[in-house]
């Protein structure tokens, strides 16, 4: 049914939070020359005590007219819903480059609360959601069953609506539309939602909750056809789930990639995203059950495109610690994920990409929005394909069942050319532990689809630990371009 408008508010002038714009980070000034091709440029967007006290959860998109907007919780604590948060936005209309004072999507007298916003943008309308949850008494832990979307025990399910590129905004609430009676907690998952481009459900809106039932947690996808007039809830995957974010593939499928510990899990739906097989595990995406990101690198393009099944992908790559943020280019719709890069080697938490064009230039830019240092700044970075320095090859090691200490053991690496154009002769590398040794190996020259296998013999020093020792296979090829391939051996005694 057509929801009811639940308020509205007027020109972005009449809602600024706070007096002070964040200064960029680093070398970054608030107004930046373009940046240089090659390159990743970043500056802060908002900082812990500047207008908040703290600022929280990052979502970003590129509207229809091509401005970008950037929204996120300002706090009064670090804790979460419930609590007295509110939902703001900065807009840009140069490409990043400089970015409008803040502005509140959503903020009321205590004890209301709203966050974790996520952003969706109707490709065919221009208008533009923002979801998150809302809060009373309860968060997402504490909530109430039922739908009751005046019960204060109840986190409910809220989104705003822009009609004019985020300058103004109105609020609806669709719990009753999209929550089962028996699920308890719920909220939207941050970052960014998708609309399906291509295929029988082409034009379909998508936005992840993750949900709480019988004492566990589910991801699922709420979906409209009709343009956000009317929203229905698909079918939880899980248990395990937690904030989830979905991509269409060049297949017709939806890919969800959800957080977990110590790696990525994903689901697969065909019916585009009403229902999903069950959670597998991608050993290529380590986690330390953080939020992240991901996204089609080109999504408007045919499926017989050569990016077409290009996905970019972001998260804290560890499986322990908040840190080590990196950006990684899968060319096969998630199987592999051969190309990586680290933007942030330090600390860092939740992150999300948007496509800064139609990914099908010489050199495409990605927009990131993160949490920099200890939750201390909101983020923003962009880089372009040049940056990212990548060659579509995965590349896999084989070995035997163990590598015995004190002795050479040849192992096979094998590099497959995934694209469009024949590759030059390259080199493959072996990053081993200390005191271990390996010779680099050349790869040959590969056509489209072509792969070659590379025996290297590996020696293990006398005084390796047994256990298991990780490396990391490097194949470069025109001198700067890379992919990777990632291997755990295991050692044993002589």
């Amino acid at each position: 049914m057509q929801r009811r408008v639940t308020l509205a508010i007027g020109t972005a002038a009449l809602v600024v939070l706070g007096t002070t714009v964040p200064a960029a980070h680093g070398a970054d000034s608030p107004r930046r020359a373009a940046a240089a091709a090659g390159t990743l440029t970043s500056q802060d967007l908002a900082t812990a005590g500047t207008g908040s006290p703290y600022y929280r959860i990052p979502a970003l998109t590129r509207t229809t007219k091509g401005t970008l907007l950037a929204a996120y919780d300002a706090r009064p604590t670090l804790g979460d819903l419930p609590g007295n948060i509110g939902v703001v936005l900065r807009r840009s209309t140069d490409g990043g480059a400089t970015w409008q004072a803040q502005q509140v999507v959503r903020k009321d007298a205590a004890p209301k609360g709203y966050g974790d916003p996520s952003l969706l943008v109707d490709r065919e309308t221009g208008r533009v959601f923002v979801f998150y949850a809302a809060s009373v008494n309860q968060g997402f832990f504490g909530s109430a069953t039922g739908n009751d979307e005046s019960d204060p025990d109840v986190l409910q399910a809220d989104y705003s609506y822009s009609d004019d590129d985020g300058l103004t905004w109105r609020h609806e609430r669709i719990t009753a539309d999209i929550k089962d009676p028996a699920w308890a907690g719920m909220f939207a998952a941050s970052g960014e939602g998708i609309q399906l481009r291509h295929g029988a459900h082409k034009g379909r809106l998508i936005q992840q909750y993750a949900i709480r039932k019988d004492g566990a947690n589910y991801a699922v996808s709420a979906y409209s056809d009709d343009h956000g007039a009317t929203w229905k809830m698909g079918t939880p995957v899980g248990p395990g789930g937690d904030e989830n974010k979905t991509v269409e593939l060049s297949d017709g499928r939806v890919m969800l990639n959800n957080r977990s510990r110590p790696y990525r899990t994903v689901a697969y739906s065909t019916d585009g995203g009403v229902t999903y097989s069950s959670f597998q595990q991608d050993a290529e995406l380590p986690d330390p059950a953080n939020n992240g990101s991901v996204t089609r690198f080109a999504p408007n393009v045919a499926a017989s495109h050569p990016r077409a099944s290009w996905l970019m992908f972001s998260n804290t790559a560890t499986t322990g610690s908040r840190s080590n943020l990196t950006v990684r280019l899968s060319c096969d719709n998630g199987q592999n994920w051969p190309v990586r890069r680290t933007v942030e080697s330090g600390a860092a938490a939740y992150s999300t990409l948007t496509p800064l064009g139609d990914g099908t230039g010489p050199n495409p830019g990605m927009g990131l929005l993160w949490e920099r240092g200890n939750v201390d700044h909101i983020s923003y970075s962009s880089f372009d394909l040049k940056w990212l320095g990548g060659v579509c090859a995965p590349v896999t090691v084989t070995s035997p069942s163990s590598l015995p200490a004190g002795r050479t053991t040849t192992v096979t690496v094998r590099v497959v050319s995934q694209n469009d154009v024949s590759l030059p002769a390259g080199t493959v590398s072996l990053d081993l532990p200390e005191g271990w040794s390996a010779p680099e190996a050349v790869v040959p020259a590969l056509d489209p689809g072509q792969g070659a296998n590379m025996k290297i013999p590996v020696t293990v020093p006398a005084n390796a630990a047994a256990g298991d020792a990780r490396t990391t296979a490097v194949y470069e090829v025109r001198g700067s371009q890379h992919s990777y391939g990632d291997k755990t051996f295991t050692v044993t005694e002589p």
